[in-house]
Formats: structure tokens, sequence, C-alpha cells
């Protein structure tokens, strides 16, 4: 009897989280303590505190050719509500939200981007 072969399918492209640690992510090789992800690539973040983010803060996300799906928003070490506004302005282009802890966020992203999915993340820091 012979076991059934499997061959994963293949990544997809762009930026991936190989880990974090207590203060930090590691993407692609660089170290970076908060991050803007797009399928495309990964830049530094200096973001402002969740309550007073705003949607200029994640202009780069927006800026692609393809508006992404959703937002995986990184809230730091908890997960926390981001400003109404700043949701209700990006539900109203059609781009969803989802917060969450910023390991889980990280996390979410391999996860979804591993299906292909045309996502975007903010990773706040821990």
């Amino acid at each position: 009897m012979t076991a059934p072969g499997f061959d994963p399918a293949p990544a997809a492209a762009g930026p991936r989280v190989r880990g974090f640690s207590a203060d930090s992510f590691l993407i692609d090789g660089a170290v970076f303590r908060a991050a803007l992800l797009t399928p495309e690539n990964a830049v530094a973040w200096d973001p402002p505190a969740l309550a007073a983010l705003q949607l200029a803060d994640v202009a780069p996300l927006l800026a692609l050719a393809r508006p992404p799906e959703f937002l995986i928003l990184g809230t730091g070490p908890a997960t926390s509500l981001p400003p109404r506004g700043f949701v209700a302005t990006l539900e109203a282009q059609g781009i969803g939200v989802e917060a969450m802890d910023s390991r889980a966020a990280a996390r979410t992203w391999g996860l979804l981007r591993g299906e292909g999915r045309w996502i975007a993340a903010a990773l706040m820091p821990f």
C-alpha cells in the first residue's frame, strides 16, 4: 500500500510574518516595531494611539490599484476597538475592519494570505 501524496499549495506572494517577540515583528528577515502590510509589501509604521487612528494613518493600504477585501487591525497587546468613525469610513468604501490583538492579527494575516485573499494589515506595537 502506498501513502497518498500531499502537494501543499504554493504560498501567496507578498510579505510573510515569520515571527514576533515581546516588542517587534519579523517580516521577511526585517524587524518592525509596527507595520503596514499589503499583498505587495511591508513598510514600517509609526501609528498614533488607537483612539486617534484616522484614515490618513493607513493611507498606503488604501492606495492599492485593487482595494483590500478588509483590513486586519492589530491593536497591540490586547484586542481593542478602533474609533467608530475610522471603521465607518472604511466600511463606506467597501472595506471591512477586523480588530484583534497584534499577535493574532499577524497569525491571521499568514492564514488568509496563504489562501490568496487580497487583504491589508496594520500591526500596532505590543
